[in-house]
Formats: C-alpha cells, sequence, structure tokens
C-alpha cells in the first residue's frame, strides 16, 4: 500500500476535483467516496501512531546506570 505521504497527496487531489464546477456529478461522487475511504484509512493509521506516541511517552524510563536489585543473592539473608 502507499504510503502516508503519497495517499495523502491523493485526497488533496481528490478534494480539489470534487470542488471543480467542471466535472460530471457521477464523477464527483466517486471522487467524493474514493475520498471518504481514504480519509478513513489515513485517520486509523493517525490512531495508530498517536497510540505509539503515548506507549513511548508513558514507558520506564531507561535504568541502564543502575545495578539491579538481586535480593536472592544477598549475603545478609
Amino acid at each position: 500500500m502507499k504510503n502516508f505521504e503519497e495517499r495523502l497527496e491523493k485526497l488533496e487531489k481528490l478534494g480539489e476535483k470534487v470542488r471543480s464546477s467542471d466535472i460530471p456529478l457521477d464523477e464527483a461522487l466517486d471522487a467524493f467516496e474514493e475520498g471518504v475511504k481514504l480519509a478513513r484509512s489515513l485517520e486509523q493509521d493517525l490512531e495508530k501512531v498517536e497510540s505509539r506516541i503515548e506507549q513511548l511517552m508513558n514507558a520506564p524510563e531507561d535504568k541502564a546506570g543502575e545495578k539491579p536489585e538481586l535480593s536472592l543473592f544477598d549475603a545478609g539473608e
């Protein structure tokens, strides 16, 4: 499938086509229908990206510099 930017550009062109006054009604309707489908797929992609960003923003901080707690091997117990 085409990438996001290509599909967004296609949606913009469809919008221009629908707004044009020199196309037949049935052609405008077909372009509108295609645009709605395209807009929905783009919206789904954006939702996936937003979800991924939320996951990244809410992920625990990397504690690479800290030593792991190994209570199983503590000598005091």
